[in-house]
């Protein structure tokens, strides 16, 4: 039985030999899990399409060239002899009146310089620029959350990892006790029961040990996929320290709000873009039938050029309304802000009251392991002496670690606890 428990209590060491521990802290995982989570791809996306936006808009500005043409039959053209009537005959030898052709043709290269778009393109620009802090903000909420997931598996392997302690003083508790009881049997002042009954609850230690190394093997693994690392049975875990707690709210989503509104003021300012009028530089060149010249039907070249100007007011009709509902967009956001604040204080309030139940809970608990400690010592000695049975000690023995227990599990859920409220503030 000896032999049993010394190579149980050896394997993780004997495995960590070959492989070499690994250390890793609550930090590290969160940045793992955050450069692991696929999610994370879209930063390249966003920046792409933002870089992409703007250059658009800017070329605005650049010379545009549009090409056309057409081909026409019409019903009938002008006629200058109806027109003017009959010429006189001194006339009629020296002078022709033009006569068109039904058929018609016109391929134009229209080339065009945007001089002023009443600040499209500036505010497409900023558009694009907020466009992008959205996106990019919305994705850092959901990564924010990543921290929560780490935090309970994380926690879960540290508790795993207590208990596991736990259940090796608790079998070295049980191996001194059949030690002092085999005794006791090779003097003839105890029956063999009493060890087989130890050598038992010794066994049933052991199967404790499988299941919690199992569970611990298990949040590993999750652990392992969050924050794709490699972690075997020899990774080690090291505790956080103790977080200075502090109750300011500094959660992304209270930055998104800011962005969306920030863009919806930009979307506001937009509007008035479309009371502006727009000017350009043009030149038209042509080729066809008829030309400029309207007493020629011969196919030839022919262009014009100039300033166009164009303003649109019907964007008045509509101008005060879109106004005022970016205005109550800015203010809906204004109450989601509100409330998201209001009922993360909610929320930061119950799990003050769990960080300060789980101390008090804490406190009582070494108290308690002090008495059963105590208690466990002086049995050992009674059974030693024959004053109490193998069963008498073995209950003292599951109270003591039933009293660790507890205390372990308030240890690693007050740790939990605070750090799962400074989650929730943002700090």
């Amino acid at each position: 039985m000896k032999k049993i428990l010394t190579l149980i209590l050896l394997l993780p060491f004997m495995a960590s030999f070959g492989q070499g521990d690994k250390a890793i802290n609550l930090d590290s995982c969160y940045a793992w899990a955050r450069l692991n989570y696929p999610l994370l791809k879209q930063y390249n996306v966003i920046e792409q399409t933002k870089n992409f936006t703007i250059e658009n808009a800017w070329r605005g500005y650049i010379p545009q060239l549009n090409l056309s043409g057409q081909a026409t039959y019409q019903s009938e053209t002008v006629n200058y002899g109806t027109l003017f009537g009959s010429l006189p005959p001194a006339l009629a030898g020296d002078i022709k009146l033009p006569v068109y052709s039904k058929d018609q043709y016109k391929l134009t290269a229209e080339a065009y310089q945007t001089i002023f778009d009443g600040e499209q393109s500036k505010f497409k620009k900023q558009n694009a620029v907020a466009d992008a802090a959205v996106k990019q903000e919305n994705l850092e909420v959901n990564l924010y959350a990543l921290r929560d997931r780490v935090n309970q598996v994380f926690f879960g392997v540290l508790l795993m990892d207590e208990q596991l302690k736990q259940n090796t003083l608790q079998q070295k508790d049980i191996q001194n006790g059949i030690d002092k009881t085999q005794a006791l049997v090779d003097n003839g002042t105890a029956y063999k029961s009493s060890v087989d009954e130890l050598k038992a609850q010794l066994l049933q230690t052991v199967q404790d040990r499988v299941q919690l190394s199992s569970s611990r093997r298990s949040y590993l693994l999750v652990l392992g996929l969050l924050t794709s690392q490699n972690l075997g049975d020899s990774t080690v875990l090291l505790p956080p320290s103790t977080p200075a707690l502090s109750s300011d709210i500094k959660r992304p989503e209270l930055k998104l709000y800011d962005i969306q509104k920030k863009s919806f003021d930009i979307q506001s300012r937009q509007l008035e873009t479309g009371l502006m009028p727009q000017i350009s530089a043009f030149f038209d060149g042509n080729y066809g039938r008829p030309t400029l010249n309207e007493i020629s039907n011969a196919l030839g070249p022919y262009w014009i050029t100039g300033i166009r100007f164009n303003w649109t007011l019907t964007a008045l009709y509509t101008y005060k309304n879109s106004k005022s509902l970016f205005t109550l967009n800015q203010t809906d956001l204004d109450v989601q802000k509100e409330t998201f604040i209001f009922n993360t204080n909610i929320t930061l309030t119950q799990q003050n009251e769990d960080i300060r139940k789980y101390a008090e809970l804490l406190e009582k608990d070494k108290e308690i392991v002090d008495l059963r400690t105590s208690v466990k010592n002086a049995s050992s000695a009674q059974l030693q002496n024959g004053v109490i049975t193998s069963h008498d000690y073995l209950t003292e023995v599951d109270a003591e670690a039933l009293a660790r227990q507890n205390m372990i599990l308030h240890q690693v859920q007050l740790l939990q606890a605070e750090y799962t409220y400074q989650n929730t503030a943002g700090n």
